[in-house]
């Protein structure tokens, strides 16, 4: 029996589930993923093998993609969250590992872009860590 998980964006609004194992796991640090994600590196999932059903919300998903470029990203139009879609190229499944409310048992593979990670990402291991938030 296929694994199931399931996802949601930040606002509730677009809900899915995915049946199927994820191949690969990888945190890219490529400045279009750095934009898209507004952070150090966007951390997806992937799978040629794995299906998506949207449970709701479907009329509130927008895929965005970069011209002259395979870079895509599919977002909720009421909280702007990072959704799951299917690459046209190849129909791989790209899913934003934030998106599941499901736990995984796949850890990263690697990370990619390394090279173009942003001059501050550099020795985050060796600051604070604090629980909660700060304050």
């Amino acid at each position: 029996m296929p694994e199931v998980k399931t996802g949601q964006c930040l606002c509730g609004a677009v809900t899915f589930r995915i049946s199927g194992e994820f191949d690969r796991f990888y945190l890219c640090h490529c400045a279009r993923c750095r934009k898209a994600s507004g952070s150090a590196h966007s951390a997806n999932l992937f799978s040629t093998t794995a299906q998506i059903v949207w449970l709701s919300g479907d009329e509130s998903i927008r895929r965005f993609r970069l011209p002259a470029s395979r870079h895509e990203k599919c977002f909720c139009t009421n909280c702007g969250s990072a959704l799951p879609f299917t690459q046209a190229d190849d129909g791989m499944l790209v899913v934003p590992a934030g998106s599941l409310d499901s736990p995984i048992d796949i850890r990263p593979n690697a990370h990619i872009s390394h090279a173009s990670r942003a001059d501050w990402d550099n020795d985050l291991d060796s600051i604070q860590r604090i629980d909660g938030l700060p304050g």
